[in-house]
C-alpha cells in the first residue's frame, strides 16, 4: 500500500513538471512567433501610462498596431486598459489619444476598451466590442513577446480567433517563468477565474 502511494505521488510530481515543462516550451515557442494575418481587429493590450502619456511599453504596442494597420492587417484598432489608482487617464484613452494625434489613425478606425484592468477582462470586453460592431471575431492581439502564448489562449477563451504579433524586444527568463505559471494554472482552472482570483 506504501509502494502504491509513493508511486501515485512520484507520478503525480512527474506530470506536473512535465505539464510545466511542455507550456514554457509553448510560451518561449509564441514570444518568437509573429502572425499577421489579416483580420477583423488589432488588439492593443494595456500597459502602463504616466498622466496620459504612454510608457516605453505601451508606445510601443501602439507603435506596433499602427504599423500593422497601415499594412493593411485590420482596418480597426481597439485600445484596451482602465484606470490604475490614482490615475486620471486610463491606458485606453492614453492609447486612443497617441494613435490619433501622434500616428494619424482616424478616429473612424480607433475603439476603446476603458474597464479592463489585466488580460482576461481586457479581451472580454474587447470581443462585446467586436460583437456589437459587428465585426467578426478574427484578432490580431498586439503585446509584449512573452505575453504571447497567455494572451492567444485567453483570446480563445473569451470566443476570439486570434492571432499575434509581439512588439520588438527580447524577453527573459523570469517574464517566460511569470507567463508559464500564468498559462499553466488558467487551463486547468479557467482564466476567467484566475481572473477573479487576482
Amino acid at each position: 500500500m506504501i509502494r502504491l502511494a509513493f508511486k501515485l505521488f512520484f507520478g503525480t510530481i512527474a506530470a506536473l513538471v512535465l505539464y510545466v515543462a511542455f507550456t514554457y516550451g509553448q510560451v518561449w515557442w509564441a514570444a518568437r512567433q509573429d502572425d499577421r494575418t489579416p483580420s477583423n481587429a488589432i488588439i492593443v493590450l494595456g500597459a502602463a501610462q504616466w498622466n496620459g502619456k504612454p510608457s516605453p511599453v505601451l508606445k510601443a504596442r501602439l507603435d506596433h498596431a499602427a504599423d500593422l494597420y497601415r499594412a493593411g492587417v485590420a482596418k480597426t484598432i481597439i485600445v484596451t486598459g482602465g484606470k490604475a489608482d490614482g490615475d486620471k487617464v486610463g491606458e485606453g484613452y492614453a492609447g486612443y489619444n497617441y494613435l490619433k494625434k501622434e500616428e494619424g489613425i482616424p478616429d473612424s478606425a480607433l475603439k476603446i476598451e476603458i474597464g479592463g484592468t489585466n488580460t482576461y477582462e481586457e479581451l472580454s470586453a474587447s470581443a462585446h466590442i467586436l460583437d456589437e460592431g459587428k465585426l467578426g471575431h478574427s484578432v490580431t492581439l498586439v503585446s509584449s513577446p512573452y505575453h504571447g502564448f497567455r494572451a492567444a489562449a485567453i483570446a480563445e477563451e473569451v470566443g476570439l480567433t486570434p492571432h499575434f504579433s509581439p512588439t520588438d524586444g527580447e524577453t527573459n527568463t523570469d517574464s517566460l517563468v511569470r507567463e508559464t505559471g500564468g498559462a499553466a494554472i488558467g487551463r486547468v482552472i479557467s482564466f476567467r477565474r484566475l481572473s477573479n482570483l487576482g
